[in-house]
């Protein structure tokens, strides 16, 4: 199997080559079971981040990185769900579909949560930022909450995403297109 090498927070990493479809390759970077790689940049993001007081993030990939900055940081974090849960009161939700997903999705975000955060500074977090769509969904989500977005941040900015000035990311990750 093809693979791109690259280093992140210092630690170097070979990333599979992934077939989207007959015009595109990705590199595929997975956080779940690298400790390694989520402790570090975890440090890294939170010292290229503005102060924040909650940080958001949409499921799934970027729980292991949430959950890190957040230990790290002593702020708390709440995650978007792909499906309403029981335990969910009054959950709000919208659309989004994410290059890295076959069919639209929706995400949910419980509306006790969203209190919480009312008024709140928030950082918005994912481990790759490359449409930009995921982001877009929690950033609709949590317009409903009048929170106050201080940031938009990722490990990777894939594509045209690392050109955007709006969001802050560790490193470039290139797109593969091919004829």
């Amino acid at each position: 199997m093809a693979t791109y090498k690259m280093t992140i927070a210092g630690l170097e990493r070979e990333l599979p080559i992934c077939k989207v479809n007959d015009k595109l390759d990705i590199a595929g970077f997975v956080i779940f079971g690298d400790v390694e790689i989520t402790v570090a940049s975890a440090a890294e993001l939170i010292k290229k981040c503005p102060d924040f007081d909650y940080i958001v993030a949409p499921e799934a990939k970027a729980i292991p990185l949430a959950h890190e900055m957040a230990r790290q940081s002593g702020k708390p974090y709440f995650i978007c769900r792909k499906g309403a849960k029981l335990y969910m009161q009054s959950p709000v939700h919208v659309n989004v579909r994410s290059i890295t997903t076959d069919k639209e999705q929706t995400l949910y975000l419980d509306g006790l949560e969203g209190e919480k955060m009312r008024g709140k500074k928030v950082l918005v977090l994912d481990d790759v930022i490359s449409t930009g769509e995921s982001l877009l969904a929690v950033e609709k989500l949590l317009e409903q909450f009048d929170v106050e977005i201080v940031g938009k941040a990722a490990i990777l900015a894939e594509g045209d995403a690392a050109d955007r000035d709006d969001i802050i990311f560790l490193e470039k990750l290139p797109l593969f297109f091919h004829d």
